[in-house]
């Protein structure tokens, strides 16, 4: 992309035309990965936070963020802006403060983002963990789907994920380190049509289905799963990500639920919920903690990695080597 200032423009002509108001908007859409969010936090119209990033990346002289149907990422040249764009809205946040008489500064909470699946398994055990050992630590927590907690850890919104690996493009400047690897189940409520004997694939079809969202990982591996079988997922899907919801609607009905193992670990262990005995060979996906590559990992988020690392978890944690 050509600056409107041309190819001979220096460094300085075009910094003096870059505001606050740029910087800010593109610094919040790096952070929650979708205009919208973004347009609603900023308390602006879609279309204006639009026009503002169009105008930073013409006075840039760069194409910054990759906007489309499932959100806004960053390019590389959107990735070597962030940091410089963030020191200048951080340190005028810091100013501001300061000129406020702030007796002292204020507290950092430890953000923690999530897949959804994760938020209801392992997060719960290794946060009582961490309340134990660090009392006096305020701690967010974010759920969300992968693509987007990665954004918004790119963009310094969150100190740590819980989430899967990504294509190359979305893991610039940060590090995986696996935990565990989960698989697809399928599960439904006690009584259920399919519970008692061994079912296929197909016979599945014959109920309504409750499957993740369109374009994450379960989704594409559910979508796998059927392929593998000749099979297409059928119209008529009720899809969310919300625990809380599938739980509820395959207690209600005869729907069937295809998620991961740990999802729906305590509801079996409950008995709420019954395991289709039906194979999902194929279906393994890593789980991990990321981080920012280039930051160094604070005292809190080294404790909740270190509690994470030490947390058994069904023997497959064990599985796959640390690093």
């Amino acid at each position: 992309m050509e600056s409107e200032f041309g190819p001979s423009s220096s460094v300085p002509d075009r910094a003096r035309r870059i505001r606050l108001r740029h910087l800010t908007c593109f610094v919040t859409v790096a952070r929650e990965g979708q205009v919208g969010r973004a347009a609603e936090l900023l308390h602006l119209s879609q279309p204006a936070v639009t026009k503002t990033l169009n105008e930073l990346e013409v006075l840039s002289g760069a194409k910054l963020l990759d906007r489309g149907r499932h959100g806004a990422r960053l390019t590389a040249a959107g990735h070597r802006f962030l940091r410089y764009a963030q020191d200048v809205t951080t340190s005028l946040d810091a100013a501001v403060a300061a000129l406020a008489g702030a007796a002292e500064p204020a507290r950092e909470p430890l953000r923690i983002g999530a897949l959804p699946t994760v938020a209801g398994s392992v997060l719960p055990e290794a946060l009582a963990e961490l309340r134990r050992v660090r009392g006096d630590l305020d701690i967010r927590i974010r759920t969300d789907p992968n693509a987007v907690l990665l954004s918004a850890l790119a963009a310094g919104a969150l100190d740590v994920v819980l989430g899967r690996m990504a294509e190359p493009s979305r893991m610039v400047g940060l590090s995986f380190e696996l935990l565990y690897a989960e698989t697809l189940i399928l599960v439904v409520r006690p009584g259920h049509p399919l519970a008692e004997r061994s079912v296929s694939v197909a016979d599945t079809l014959e109920h309504p289905l409750v499957v993740a969202t369109s374009g994450t990982v379960p989704r594409h591996a559910t979508e796998a799963l059927f392929e593998r079988h000749g099979l297409r997922l059928p119209v008529g899907l009720i899809e969310t990500l919300d625990l809380a919801v599938a739980r509820g609607v395959v207690r209600r009905s005869d729907a069937v639920w295809i998620t991961t193992e740990r999802a729906a670990r305590d509801d079996l262990a409950d008995g709420v919920v019954r395991r289709l005995d039906v194979p999902t060979a194929g279906t393994v996906e890593p789980v991990g903690v990321l981080r920012r590559s280039a930051d160094a990992s604070s005292a809190a988020v080294e404790d909740f990695v270190t509690i994470l690392r030490d947390i058994p978890v069904d023997g497959t944690w064990q599985d796959f080597p640390h690093g």
